[in-house]
């Protein structure tokens, strides 16, 4: 049986990363541990910060510190929901993080549909940020740090590989995929989109956070994918770092900076059609019955450490 049991699961189980969080589906409680075990996370990013700052000095960390430092904050929480998730009953549903129930039209179309919906949702969130109060200049000069501290390439992996990484497993793996079995997904979505935003622990980041997690947390809703909010995620912080590399955009805050009113109104109009279609587009995906929105029901068994003895 040992062997056969093997061959049936190999690939999957403890060989999978995600497959470790199947079983555990928090609530508005285990969302409020997970952002507890995230700034206890921040913190153990800070003393590495510091730490490397003592043996390698200001220069590596104002390049390289983040890069180093932000994976460490999510170690806490994943680690919790590891063994959350490993402790519940081997009877308990079971729900994939990552499921792949793009349609008819296929992955693809869903991952050209939903990187233009992205672009257009950060672009349409532009009049809500210009209505947030002046950024103070200290935190000005943190951000232009951050996105200019570093070498291009520490960039580039920070944002757009490990914050669509980490934070996507967070916000939509598990935080949503957990509402979703608990509240209507409407609920599910708002209250993920909240968390999501809370996380960037500045209004600056939040506002628009909020507004994209709506998005993120609808398509995942309706395909389970987190490979399309990973790349939803990374299309909009790439988006972000190349603009800040384009000389005349540095100074201007929105598109209007750089728009006449009757090429921005243009513009904004079609953003809010290629918004549209794109939600057309992803509401005609069918959800299978026994689903938790897209994410599959899986095999209890499937998550659980392979064995050949």
């Amino acid at each position: 049986m040992g062997k056969h049991f093997f061959k049936r699961h190999q690939g999957r189980g403890s060989y999978d990363l995600f497959s470790n969080y199947n079983r555990y589906l928090p609530g508005i409680g285990g969302m409020f541990m997970l952002f507890g075990l995230f700034l206890i996370g921040s913190l153990l990013g800070s003393i590495v910060t510091a730490g490397l700052q003592l043996v390698l000095g200001q220069d590596f960390v104002l390049e390289y510190g983040t890069l180093i430092s932000y994976p460490v904050m999510f170690i806490p929480p994943m680690l919790y929901a590891s063994v959350k998730s490993r402790m519940s009953n081997i009877f308990d549903k079971a729900y994939a993080l990552d499921s792949s129930n793009f349609g008819e039209r296929g992955g693809l179309v869903a991952a050209i549909t939903v990187s233009l919906a992205t672009i257009a949702a950060a672009c349409l969130m532009e009049p809500v940020t210009t209505l947030l109060p002046q950024m103070p200049e200290w935190f000005e000069k943190i951000m232009n740090q951050l996105m200019e501290g570093s070498p291009l390439w520490a960039t580039l992996i920070s944002v757009s590989v490990f914050a669509p990484f980490f934070e996507e497993w967070l916000c939509r793996g598990i935080v949503l995929r957990g509402l979703l079995s608990k509240t209507s997904p409407a609920a599910a979505i708002c209250i993920s989109a909240v968390f999501f935003a809370i996380l960037h622990m500045n209004p600056w980041q939040a506002v628009p956070a909020f507004g994209l997690g709506l998005l993120f947390g609808y398509v995942y809703y309706k395909t389970g994918s987190l490979k399309l909010t990973m790349l939803m995620h990374c299309v909009n912080n790439t988006m972000a770092v190349v603009l800040a590399q384009i000389p005349f955009l540095k100074e201007a805050d929105t598109l209007m900076d750089v728009m006449s009113p009757w090429a921005y109104a243009c513009t904004y109009i079609a953003f809010v059609l290629i918004l549209a279609c794109a939600i057309i587009i992803i509401q005609a995906i069918p959800q299978k019955e026994g689903n938790l929105g897209g994410c599959d029901r899986v095999d209890n068994m499937s998550d659980l450490p392979t064995s050949i003895n």
